[in-house]
């Protein structure tokens, strides 16, 4: 999540915190764990292959989710900054033992709140399309269907797969 300035996540020492989760920004001692939760079968099921040289390339745009001080997921975030198109885009994984508990909205609700106090008041996400526990997930924090993305990405057997856009106003967050 870079501002107009450049400013990283890498050098932050943003904490966000809710009733259960930390989401802070990820860090290289995370890498390994993250890498390991990106190759469960679940996760990966969702998410590409990702290598420990992938998720390096996205620390500086990426927050750890954290159970105590156990790492369970990656948020990624992407901001848009140019004033007259400003949102932010999200992405998330979480490990299989942290699925269908509710980490995860709790992780994004408390990643929105915080970019709302930053001036933003547009989100998006785009799970795919026969995802319907992260859409479940999603619509549940207020994320409304906008469309298809067709053949939106290449899943890990080759397959172009369909993406649902989903986007979330700020006075819409129900979370």
């Amino acid at each position: 999540m870079a501002d107009a300035s450049g400013m990283s996540l890498a050098s932050s020492d943003l904490v966000l915190r809710g009733d259960r989760v930390t989401v802070r920004p990820s860090r290289e001692a995370d890498v390994d764990a993250l890498v390991a939760i990106l190759a469960e079968p679940a996760v990966v099921r969702w998410w590409r292959t990702t290598t420990r040289e992938d998720v390096l390339d996205e620390l500086g745009t990426s927050l750890a989710i954290l159970l105590g001080d156990r790492v369970i997921g990656w948020l990624l975030v992407t901001e848009e900054t140019e004033p007259d198109y400003r949102h932010v885009a999200f992405d998330i994984a979480l490990a299989t033992a942290a699925q269908g508990q509710g980490y995860g909205r709790e992780a994004l609700a408390v990643a929105i709140r915080h970019q709302i106090g930053r001036g933003h008041h547009r989100f998006t996400i785009d799970p795919a399309a026969d995802n319907e526990r992260a859409i479940r997930c999603y619509a549940g924090l207020g994320f409304r269907p906008v469309g298809i993305l067709r053949e939106h990405e290449r899943w890990p057997d080759g397959r172009w797969g369909d993406s649902l856009l989903m986007e979330l106003l700020a006075r819409e967050l129900t979370a």
